[in-house]
């Protein structure tokens, strides 16, 4: 089912309120949020493999150079 902006229904209500900024505590950096998750990575290894793939494709499509031409 598709929801229509104009459709929110429910939230209408808290759709415009300003974004919560705390008195508390000071807003984190973006880097401290993203290493909050670097060590819950989903797919272990996947990197590595984008890695390889990436080698294999260069070795593989590399422009071959003719001799005969010269």
């Amino acid at each position: 089912m598709q929801t229509n902006i104009g459709d929110m229904g429910e939230y209408d209500d808290i759709i415009n309120l300003p974004h919560h900024v705390s008195k508390r505590h000071p807003q984190m950096s973006m880097w401290k949020r993203a290493a909050q998750f670097a060590p819950f990575a989903a797919v272990r290894g996947h990197e590595e493999a984008v890695k390889e793939s990436e080698y294999q494709n260069e070795k593989l499509y590399e422009p071959q150079v003719d001799d005969s031409d010269m």
